[in-house]
């Protein structure tokens, strides 16, 4: 058995967004930090398939935690941004009502934006919504805008978090799946498949599977993880000229609905659907459902029939039984939960992480002058690697991505595992082709570099 690591002061289980946020919250307030990641590399879970927009919470439960959060972290992403060279696209939203009863719960969706501290919202009759989206079918009855909204890039948010934690002295570990814990003398011994990890707090941050980790860590769970697929469909960049807003549904009480919007690298995306499974792992697509997504999207905007579908992607999110976040704190055994944390985990995750930092009520001292790392630009606002002299050449043409950017994403401390998690840095294999043009290269450049390598790996 291999010896334990020294002994931290918080472990935190999970390297989803929210555990990036909480790796960087607790690491700057002073706190000797280790993440665990079960997977070769981090976003692997619930988190690599998101929609990408920073939220303002206009539609979220008014007075609920998950409102909370998601206005604090929207306001701390904007405090941030700038530092750790992370985008933000300002395109606003509108929130729109294709049927009479839709349109007739319009002013209450307004009043409740308003009563969440949205304030800005502006109603639209059918005409003044076509006259900012020439594109909108005829058919849109009215709507409502939303300023705030913005679109971000879906994975440079939190791989900056936690690599500004790393940066200041956070360990991460992957392949280190917990398999069980063990609470004595105030601290806890957490067995995983790359050792055993001392800690006094552990905040599970598991995403799909924090009720099975609260069952190996504490011996029962409080909450059940019921799996929400949602499929989506990517348009080719010509097709990003047919919205500037953020295109929202009216909401339901289930799903926020089928969102039409660009995307921070140059897309349309459509989706995503909600769709309630009992497997954690696989996020199939189905051609009917897929179809379904393409015929919603063109009743919206009719001209996106003329364009062409670069790629189709599902991800899962980690619902449970209620909606509310599930944050549960047991101090007294130095343990605590985050579950629960849906499709508003990439808005809410630096909320969150403040939220649990102020719950943990620690006394560590706060880094003086911490570090802040700067994440390269993959969005299609502010300049590229591939517009800088030295960059080695263009590997990838469909997105642009240079050599240089692939060899920074294969070395420092979060270096690329996986072919997925070096997509997700660099945009490799995203376009047009999905790989086919680029794959031999990148086959060539990763080799040996990889904890999963290339070779059979899967393209999610």
């Amino acid at each position: 058995m291999p010896e334990p690591l020294p002994g931290f002061d918080v472990a935190v289980i999970g390297a989803g967004v929210v555990g990036c946020a909480l790796a960087r919250a607790f690491t700057l307030a002073g706190a000797r930090v280790v993440v665990l990641e079960k997977a070769a590399d981090v976003l692997d879970g619930a988190s690599k398939g998101n929609s990408a927009i920073l939220h303002t919470g206009f539609d979220a439960p008014e007075g609920s935690l998950e409102l909370a959060c998601v206005r604090e972290g929207y306001r701390l992403y904007h405090e941030i941004h700038d530092r750790l060279g992370l985008p933000v696209i300002r395109s606003g939203a509108m929130v729109l009502a294709w049927t009479e009863e839709e349109e007739a719960s319009l002013p209450a969706l307004m009043a409740q934006a308003v009563a969440n501290g949205v304030t800005d919202v502006a109603p639209l009759t059918g005409a003044e919504a076509r006259a900012l989206e020439p594109q909108l079918s005829p058919r849109v009855r009215a709507g409502f805008r939303v300023p705030g909204e913005h679109l971000i890039d879906p994975w440079s948010a939190a791989h900056g978090y936690l690599l500004q934690a790393l940066a200041n002295g956070a360990v991460l570990m992957r392949q280190a799946e917990v398999v069980s814990g063990h609470r004595a003398g105030g601290a806890w011994r957490l067995a995983t498949t790359a050792g055993t990890v001392s800690a006094s707090l552990v905040i599970n941050a598991a995403g799909l599977w924090g009720d099975e980790v609260d069952r190996r860590v504490t011996g029962e769970s409080w909450f059940t993880i019921r799996p929400r697929k949602g499929q989506f469909v990517v348009y080719d960049k010509s097709a990003a000229a047919l919205a500037g807003h953020i295109l929202l549904p009216v909401p339901t009480k289930i799903t926020k609905g089928i969102v039409v919007c660009r995307t921070a690298f140059g897309n349309l995306l459509v989706g995503p659907t909600a769709e309630e499974q009992e497997d954690r792992i696989h996020a199939s697509v189905e051609r009917e459902t897929l179809q379904a997504l393409m015929r919603r999207g063109c009743e919206i905007l009719p001209a996106l029939a003329g364009h062409e579908v670069t790629a189709v992607y599902a991800g899962l999110r980690p619902a449970t039984e209620e909606k509310e976040y599930r944050i549960r704190t047991d101090l007294a055994e130095g343990y605590i939960c985050v579950g629960g944390i849906r499709s508003t985990g990439l808005s809410a995750a630096l909320g969150i992480a403040a939220h649990v930092l102020r719950l943990a009520g620690r006394d560590d001292v706060p880094l003086a002058d911490p570090k802040w790392p700067k994440m390269p630009n993959l969005s299609v606002e502010g300049a590229r690697d591939w517009q800088s002299a030295g960059h080695g050449g263009v590997v990838c043409h469909c997105e642009l991505v240079t050599r240089r950017e692939i060899e920074a994403a294969l070395t420092g401390p979060l270096a690329a595992g996986s072919l997925a998690g070096l997509k997700r840095r660099t945009r490799v294999t995203m376009g047009r082709c999905q790989g086919f043009y680029c794959s031999a290269e990148l086959a060539r450049l990763t080799e040996g570099r990889l904890a999963q390598p290339m070779l059979g790996a899967a393209h999610d």
